[in-house]
C-alpha cells in the first residue's frame, strides 16, 4: 500500500543500504534506500523508536552507520573520518529539538559559531570573525524574525521558540548543501509549531536549500513538506506527495487504526 518517490535525477544525498545496529543483529535500520532532491522539504514520520532520529543522526554521522553509503553530492559520508568528515559536515546544517544553543553567549555569537568550520582557531578562540560574516548574521536575524536588537541577548533570556529561530540561523550560517532538523517543533507550543515550520518551508524555498524533517506531527508535516517519508520498525513504507498519504497509510506507519494525527 504504499507510495513510491519517482526518481530524482540529480539527488543532493543518496542513502543506499543503511544500515544500523546498536545491539548485533536488531537493526535500527534496515538497508534504507532514498534519494533527496536539492530543493524542498521532505518530513521523516514514524511512532517514537522506529529509527527517524537514527536516520538523521546517520546522515551528518553524529551517529556511524553500521553498513550502507551516504553520498552527498557524490561525497560516500560513510567512508570518511577525521578532517575530511569536518570538511564535509561544514556542508550539513543541523536544528536540534533542544536547540543546542550556548547558553551564557549572545545571540550573535551562537548565529556566528555556524562559521566556526570556515574560520581559524585563533580567530573562533578569541571570536574575531570576518566583518561580512558578521554582516551576514546580522541579516539572518532579520530573516528569522528576530530583529537586530536581539543580537546581544544571552541565548538563556529567549524563549523556546526564539532559540530555534537562533539555531535555525546558526545552521543557515554555514550556508549548507543541505539542512536537517531533528524534531524541531516537539519542545514548542502548537502557534509557535507553526510559526518554525512556516519559517523553515519559507527558507527552504527562498534560499534553495534542501530540508529533511524528523517531526511527530503529521498536520505540520502535510502542510509544509512537499514529500513525506512514512517509516516504522526500521522500514520505510511510505514515501511520496502529502495529498497521497492516507488513513490506511497512516494505521500502517503507526500501527492499527487507533493512532492520533
Amino acid at each position: 500500500m504504499n507510495v513510491m518517490h519517482p526518481a530524482i535525477a540529480e539527488p543532493v544525498l543518496s542513502l543506499r543500504g543503511l544500515r544500523k545496529e546498536y545491539r548485533p543483529g536488531q537493526p535500527v535500520l534496515k538497508d534504507i534506500s532514498l534519494d533527496f532532491a536539492p530543493h524542498g522539504v521532505t518530513a521523516i514520520i514514524g511512532p517514537s523508536g522506529t529509527g527517524k532520529s537514527t536516520l538523521i543522526r546517520c546522515i551528518n554521522r553524529l551517529v556511524d552507520p553500521t553498513a550502507g553509503d551516504i553520498l552527498l553530492k557524490g561525497e560516500n559520508l560513510a567512508r570518511i573520518q577525521g578532517a575530511a568528515l569536518r570538511m564535509a559536515r561544514r556542508r550539513i546544517g543541523m536544528v536540534f529539538q533542544e536547540y543546542n544553543l550556548v547558553e551564557r553567549l549572545s545571540v550573535m555569537e551562537n548565529v556566528l559559531s555556524g562559521r566556526l568550520g570556515y574560520v581559524s582557531p585563533w580567530r573562533a578562540f578569541l571570536r574575531k570573525f570576518p566583518t561580512e560574516d558578521v554582516e551576514r548574521a546580522f541579516d539572518l536575524l532579520d530573516a528569522v524574525g528576530l530583529g537586530q536588537d536581539f543580537a546581544n541577548r544571552r541565548a538563556d533570556k529567549l524563549s523556546g521558540g526564539q532559540r530555534q529561530r537562533v539555531g535555525i540561523a546558526r545552521a543557515i550560517m554555514q550556508e549548507p548543501a543541505l539542512l536537517l532538523a531533528d524534531e524541531p517543533t516537539s519542545s514548542l507550543d502548537p502557534k509557535t509549531s507553526v510559526e518554525i515550520m512556516e519559517l523553515m518551508a519559507e527558507i527552504s524555498g527562498t534560499r534553495g536549500i534542501p530540508i529533511i524533517i524528523n517531526i511527530h506531527n503529521v498536520d505540520l508535516a502535510r502542510r509544509y513538506a512537499a514529500r513525506i517519508i512514512g517509516m516504522t520498525g526500521g522500514d520505510v513504507v511510505f514515501d511520496g506527495p502529502p495529498e497521497a498519504l492516507e488513513r490506511g497509510h497512516l494505521a500502517m506507519i503507526y500501527g492499527g487504526e487507533g493512532w492520533q494525527e
